[in-house]
């Protein structure tokens, strides 16, 4: 879950939609436990493997390492060194938005270093927002980043987790509009936005990429809190890791009848 960004440019009547119906955010528990036993199910073996580089993972708000440990599992199966962010519960960020971006960055520095390669970084919900920032920062340590259910191009009625957020920071966070401008623009970097229609805490739009030569979205059917299990969206991480550095493509994919996986 995550906070909700825009760009300051657009007017409130540039946004036709709201936050998801109540009684979709309703079904999110539910669903996300089907789509974690169905990832348990999953044949990865058609996966393509991983070249070695680091891989960092960023939870949504309220989610820890518990959370993403399926994805990170996969991650590293397939041949990546995959990490956690290290950071316990992302309850938002700490102190000064820029200082704590800034302690963001040095950690995937850090993770660098060691390991001699740039890494991808895959941040779900807010921890798609710090992806992007770090990304944004320093292009030269990030190969490519993949959001999953990233609201950057909305505001806080495009979400149902404000309270939620004030619950666990203690605060409602308060963004100016130039930093929510400089968040919703595309990284420097390849940059995947996988999102749902179906989305039950932020609106799918919110979640869509501008288009650009290396930005792309790709949706697929899930729970917002199932994106981080969904065998579709393994599929598509696994496929985006995959790519050689220094070349990347749009992602391709067949679509299908039902629990279609498109891009846009």
């Amino acid at each position: 879950m995550s906070l909700s960004l825009s760009p300051s440019s657009c007017t409130t009547q540039a946004y036709a939609y709201g936050a998801p119906p109540l009684a979709l955010m309703g079904l999110e528990p539910m669903r996300a436990l089907f789509e974690y036993v169905s990832a348990g199910f999953m044949d990865r073996s058609r996966l393509p493997s991983g070249d070695g580089h680091p891989v960092v993972l960023f939870p949504g708000l309220c989610a820890d390492a518990v959370a993403m440990a399926p994805l990170q599992r996969c991650c590293r199966d397939l041949g990546y060194e995959a990490s956690d962010w290290g950071r316990g519960c992302n309850v938002g960020p700490q102190g000064a938005v820029e200082e704590w971006l800034d302690r963001l960055t040095e950690g995937v520095a850090c993770t660098v270093r060691q390991q001699g390669r740039r890494a991808s970084l895959v941040g779900w919900s807010l921890g798609g927002i710090y992806a992007r920032e770090i990304a944004r920062r320093r292009p030269d340590l990030v190969r490519l980043v993949i959001t999953l259910g990233t609201p950057f191009a909305g505001r806080g009625e495009h979400t149902n987790v404000g309270v939620l957020y004030q619950l666990f920071s203690g605060r409602l966070p308060h963004i100016d509009e130039a930093l929510l401008a400089r968040l919703a623009a595309t990284p420097p970097v390849p940059t995947t936005s996988i999102y749902s229609r179906s989305d039950g805490v932020v609106a799918w739009q919110a979640c869509r990429e501008a288009a650009g030569p290396q930005a792309e979205n790709v949706e697929v059917q899930a729970s917002h809190i199932g994106l981080v299990w969904h065998p579709q969206v393994w599929a598509v991480v696994a496929d985006r890791l995959a790519q050689p550095e220094g070349h990347w493509q749009p992602y391709a994919a067949d679509t299908l009848a039902d629990g279609r996986l498109r891009t846009h």
